[in-house]
């Protein structure tokens, strides 16, 4: 791992943490049906804050990579004060043939240092925050969030939500914030065709599911209105916002409701994938098992599941992660299994299969640099070609990896940061595999669903940006996940901060994001004339979607050869 990313990584969660001062003496507290419990939280800064709130029996012992089951009946009282525990984490793999990180990560995997993180199994909680004082009858939208981390780590501990409730209210348009943990890794994606015949598939999307629907049937006793339900995440949590809208052919009610009304997904959409029993998903699923030491069972499933938690999580980590020289050809992630998700998201996008329901979605300018710090022995043309062939796309052809990588020619036009010229070019053909990964996996790839949604769903109507706020930044620039700060958080009070949650706020309240923005500039929607709104540090502006289009229309002919 590059010197930077470590140090995002070790940075990242420090800015992050939320302040908790000024707490009252007496806890607001907040009576549910669904199961029968009070549920007492804490308030701070304004906010009142419940911690911690399970949605799901715990999924251990014999329920673990099962489907989340709900809770019948539930202590008197739930405690919502304490920070929640995260799901198991995926950081570094444990591949023995990785040294010295697969020592480090069996070392983090030890339970004293788990503790440290807290995680563990029992972790299928979410978390709400709303105004302090909200009473019952108050009726506010919801934002739900779905944090991301590559579908291999994440914890609604790190996205507290506080801070975005604090600016709702001061925008006049307050919300109630609800952020679910899911299971993630071989514990929430485990593919393979024993999981599949089990019907234990998507774990982590049902997890999800089950959230939503406590949200359902439970939020208005926070003082949300259950009909008015916008979903956001980023990164893997905006691939799981398509996802949601696209499980069951795009079927999101529940009790003959919608589970909600919009989506917004920043850094991603329509994650391409080949089938949960496929060959990449069995090669995941068989390196588990024998890392295990299940590979002799009669039942290699029983077996997984009969392990200890370290031992379990050590085997689910040996497979390579998103953060090594594998990248963005990641090892978990929803794949088809022809029930939750029938296709290949793309496929379902296509064909119109998902949720007919407003939505906003963008990147970040410069999405893969994060992703390709790792590769530094890749020098040549030929060298990006067998690394994708090799560890990204089976299903293309060695023409079809090559004729890809042709078509960014120049890294003065095609490399990414983008707009550096020859600059920041951390290796022969680091600003070329930048621009290749993030275009594949966010930014073209968004394009492409974009143009699907227009020709199958023309009535329903959408919103697209590009942000380039962080352009100055050596090697990274706006690179994948710089929104968080300054979106989610709003850090840096600036233009971007402002203007973004102001949109945002008025999308959950009328679903559009110009209706309450002010005198923000009128952001159109995309299918006027596929336009983009550009998010600067202090203005906006409207780009046109039409950037490296040479590679946009070689994906449009050949987006079937290129999942993952």
């Amino acid at each position: 791992m590059s010197s930077i990313l470590k140090l995002l990584l070790a940075t990242l969660p420090l800015v992050l943490a939320a302040p908790a001062s000024n707490k009252r003496a007496d806890g607001p507290t907040v009576v549910i049906s669904k199961p029968d419990a009070t549920v007492i939280g804490v308030s701070a800064n304004n906010v009142d804050s419940f911690n911690g709130i399970p949605f799901a029996l715990p999924p251990t012992g014999s329920n673990r990579l099962k489907p989340p089951r709900p809770i019948e009946t539930s202590p008197e009282i739930i405690q919502a004060t304490l920070p929640a525990k995260s799901c198991p984490q995926f950081t570094l793999s444990t591949d023995t043939s990785d040294l010295p990180t697969s020592i480090i990560a069996e070392v983090g995997n030890i339970p004293i240092f788990q503790a440290i993180k807290n995680s563990g199994e029992d972790c299928l909680t979410l978390n709400v925050r709303r105004p302090a004082g909200t009473k019952p009858d108050a009726k506010l939208p919801v934002l739900v969030w779905i944090y991301g981390g590559g579908f291999e780590q994440g914890s609604i501990t790190t996205y507290d939500g506080a801070a975005f409730v604090a600016s709702s209210v001061s925008l006049g348009m307050p919300v109630i914030y609800v952020a679910m943990n899911y299971r993630l890794g071989g514990f929430g994606f485990l593919p393979g065709a024993e999981v599949l015949e089990d019907g234990s598939a998507n774990l982590g999307l049902l997890d999800q599911r089950l959230a939503l629907e406590w949200v359902a049937d439970n939020i208005a006793a926070f003082g949300g209105d259950p009909t008015k339900v916008t979903i956001w995440g980023e990164s893997a949590g905006a691939i799981s916002v398509f996802d949601q809208m696209a499980l069951y052919d795009g079927d999101n009610t529940y009790n003959g409701s919608p589970l909600f009304r919009g989506g917004i997904m920043d850094s991603g959409c329509i994650a391409s994938a080949n089938p949960v029993d496929g060959v990449k998903g069995q090669a995941v699923y068989d390196t588990v098992v024998k890392n295990a030491g299940c590979d002799g069972a009669t039942d290699t499933l029983a077996c997984l599941r009969g392990l200890d938690y370290t031992k379990f999580l050590n085997a689910a980590n040996s497979v390579p992660g998103i953060l090594g020289y594998n990248s963005v050809a990641e090892s978990y992630l929803p794949r088809p299994d022809g029930y939750l998700l029938t296709e290949s998201p793309d496929q379902l996008a296509a064909k119109g299969k998902y949720a007919s329901v407003p939505f906003i979605i963008g990147d970040q300018e410069d999405e893969g640099t994060i992703f390709a710090l790792t590769q530094k022995n890749l020098t040549t043309t030929n060298d990006i070609v067998d690394y994708l062939q090799t560890l990204y796309f089976f299903d293309a052809s060695r023409q079809q990896i090559t004729d890809l990588v042709a078509t960014y020619q120049d890294i003065q036009e095609d490399g990414s940061p983008f707009r550096t010229g020859t600059s920041n070019n951390w290796y022969p053909q680091f600003k070329r595999l930048s621009a290749i990964l993030g275009d594949l996996s966010f930014t073209l790839t968004r394009r492409v669903f974009l143009n699907y949604a227009l020709k199958a769903k023309p009535n329903v109507r959408f919103w697209s940006y590009l942000s380039s706020y962080n352009h100055s930044l050596p090697f990274l620039g706006t690179f994948h996940g710089s929104d968080i700060l300054q979106l989610f958080f709003g850090i840096q009070p600036n233009y971007a901060s402002k203007s973004i949650h102001a949109y945002y706020l008025s999308f959950v309240y009328e679903q559009d994001p110009n209706s309450r923005a002010g005198n923000y500039m009128d952001w159109p929607q995309w299918s006027n004339n596929q336009s983009l709104m550009n998010f600067f540090n202090d203005h906006g502006a409207l780009l046109q979607d039409n950037f490296r289009q040479d590679t946009y229309e070689f994906l449009t002919a050949n987006f079937a050869s290129f999942h993952i």
